[in-house]
Order: structure tokens, then C-alpha cells, then sequence
């Protein structure tokens, strides 16, 4: 079976295709330092046995955070904790990434100003945000720079740009929250280029054997918003900076989405094959055999299973002898899988 199978990106070889996407615990505090929930939620499902695990995502600045209550990595206090959880994860034979984000104009909390490409609030409900000047934007740039030689120091194996969901990146690239007359806005070029610059600066201190990845939103489900086509413009303008485009949908504003198991394959599948980049498919896969399907069809090259790991820290382990696989069971565990 495909999905019980390595896969190899750069010197990176996990040992199956099966991906623990960033899922937001909402568990640290205003330090945004990990804590012995963060280990044990992590090392837990690296025991279960999944291939590859993404952090949830982390702030490279402290108003860059969804709240207040999320993991961050602006400052080397924040190194230790993630190491440990870098060090139990690995020691089960698990290979861990670090998702890096700032969430613009979806920040909720309190440390600091709650910034954007422009002066457009996510909903109603929501505050208005200030617009960032470009002294701020490479202020942010350095911000994610800095987190990836954090990153780097803590042992991770790969890190995530996010660009996905509606957090600062994926405002600057969707026309709906990007208004700006500079050069950050207007064209799929231009709106792109905040990416390309956190790419390029990123790239400078993360180390070339390790894989970089992309996290994307490759569709807003409202005219006016960023279409397929449009991100697979996106990402033939970066791709050659990345190694792997994490494939997700929506978030940038309220919307009203049809969801359904694989609701999401599509576009990793268009996006893999048109822009010749692997990608990870995620989207309500709860089933190893509709992961299967995706892989055997080159739909994608890794697939995220969220909700069913949190449901089921040993879900691979569990379909792996489900499905009579031969796989490398913990020692622990075996007399529950012989």
C-alpha cells in the first residue's frame, strides 16, 4: 500500500505518507512558550505512528498570533520547549516541521496592534485593522526570517510558510483584502510579492538540505477572491523557493462552503500537476483507503488527516494492522498489534 510507503523530500525521509496537518490548540499563554500539553500532545501521535507531524501554527511575532493563547517563536526563550518536543518526536521515529504564521488582521488578543495589508476588517464583528507601512513590512519579513533560525536551532526537520486561512500572507495575496496602490498590490505579481520577499529572506538563514513548505488557500469562495488560477500563478512565481505546497481552501472571509470527505483533493491535484510541485491533500479524510486513492492517483504526494488524529492519536498503527501491513510497531505496544 502507497500510503505505508517512504517518501523522500530533500534529505528529509519519512517513513509513511501520512501527514498530522497544524491544528491550533489554543493551550500556551501570553508568553507563547510550549508547555507539557504541547510534548505530550505532539509525541503522543509520533508513538501512533503517523510519518510527519506540522506544529500548529506558531507566531513570528507576538500580534502575529490568532490569540493570545497560541504557541510563539519571536524570541530564543521560545527554543527549549520546541526542542523538546523536536527531540521526543523524533526519538519515535517521526520527522516534525514547524508552521510559521502572522495573522494579520485575524489577531484577537491584546499584545499590540492588529495590522494588514489594508484597513479591511475580516467581518462585521471583527476590528478594523491598521495598514501596514512598508518600514512594517520588512519589519514582518525580518520577524519570519528570524523564526526560521529558531526553528532551524530547535531541531526541526522542515518549517510551513503559512499563507493558507486568511492570516497576513494570504490577505496580501487575495485582491479582497489587498488593496494597495504600492507594489505590494494590484497584480497576482505584485499581491505575491510579501510572499516572495519572506521566502527570500527565510531562505537565507534555513538550511538548503531542508525542505521549505507552502501552506495555501487556493480559493476564497467569493467572486472577486483568489481562484485556482490564480494561485497556480502564485506558485509558479515561487515555486522554485519551496519544496511542497500544503493544498487548503478558504478562510479569508465568512463564507458558505460545501463540505464534504475530499472536498479540498481537487485542487492539490491541479495544483501538483500543472505546476509539477509535490503537495499534501487535506480536507476531511477520515479513511485510509480514500487516502490510498489519492496517492496511487497522483492526486497528491502526502496526505493531512486532522480531525481523525485528534480523534485517534494511533490511527495509523491501527489501519496499518486493519489492513495486515507490515509496518515497525512500537515495543511497547506490540502485544496489541501481533
Amino acid at each position: 500500500m502507497n500510503t505505508f510507503s517512504n517518501y523522500t523530500l530533500k534529505n528529509t525521509v519519512l517513513k509513511n505518507r501520512l501527514v498530522m496537518p497544524p491544528m491550533c490548540m489554543y493551550s500556551s499563554d501570553e508568553t507563547g512558550k510550549a508547555n507539557q500539553f504541547h510534548y505530550t500532545h505532539y509525541v503522543t501521535r509520533a508513538i501512533g505512528g503517523v510519518g510527519f507531524i506540522i506544529m500548529e501554527s506558531t507566531g513570528v511575532t507576538k500580534n502575529g498570533r490568532t490569540t493570545d493563547n497560541d504557541l510563539g517563536i519571536w524570541d530564543d526563550t521560545h527554543i527549549d520547549g520546541l526542542k523538546a518536543i523536536v527531540d521526543g518526536v523524533k526519538e519515535n521515529g517521526t520527522k516534525i516541521a514547524l508552521q510559521l504564521n502572522h495573522a494579520g488582521r485575524k489577531y484577537t488578543g491584546v499584545s499590540g496592534d492588529i495590522l494588514a495589508p489594508s484597513e479591511i476588517a475580516f467581518d462585521e464583528k471583527s476590528s478594523l485593522p491598521k495598514e501596514l507601512t512598508k518600514e512594517q513590512i520588512k519589519d514582518i519579513i525580518f520577524s519570519f526570517k528570524s523564526a526560521a533560525l529558531r526553528a532551524d536551532k530547535a531541531g526541526f526537520d522542515a518549517i510551513e510558510i503559512h499563507a493558507a486561512h486568511g492570516y497576513l500572507i494570504h490577505q496580501f495575496l487575495s485582491p479582497l483584502s489587498n488593496k494597495r496602490k504600492d507594489e505590494y498590490g494590484g497584480t497576482v505579481e505584485n499581491r505575491a510579492r510579501f510572499l516572495n520577499e519572506v521566502l527570500e529572506a527565510v531562505k537565507e538563514v534555513w538550511p538548503k538540505e531542508k525542505p521549505i513548505l507552502l501552506r495555501v488557500s487556493a480559493y476564497d469562495y467569493k467572486d472577486g477572491g483568489i481562484t485556482l488560477e490564480d494561485m497556480i500563478e502564485t506558485i509558479n512565481l515561487v515555486k522554485e523557493q519551496i519544496d511542497m505546497v500544503h493544498v487548503s481552501t478558504g478562510g479569508l472571509i465568512p463564507a458558505s462552503i460545501d463540505v464534504y470527505p475530499g472536498y479540498q483533493i481537487n485542487f492539490s491535484d491541479e495544483i501538483r500537476n500543472t505546476c509539477n510541485i509535490p503537495t499534501i491533500a487535506v480536507g476531511l479524510i477520515t479513511d485510509i483507503n480514500m487516502a490510498e486513492e489519492i496517492i496511487s492517483n497522483k492526486r497528491a504526494d502526502l496526505v493531512a488527516i486532522g480531525r481523525e488524529l485528534l480523534r485517534n492519536p494511533y490511527f495509523p498503527l491501527s489501519e496499518a494492522k486493519r489492513k495486515n501491513i507490515s509496518i515497525s510497531y512500537p515495543e511497547q505496544y506490540k502485544g496489541a498489534f501481533n
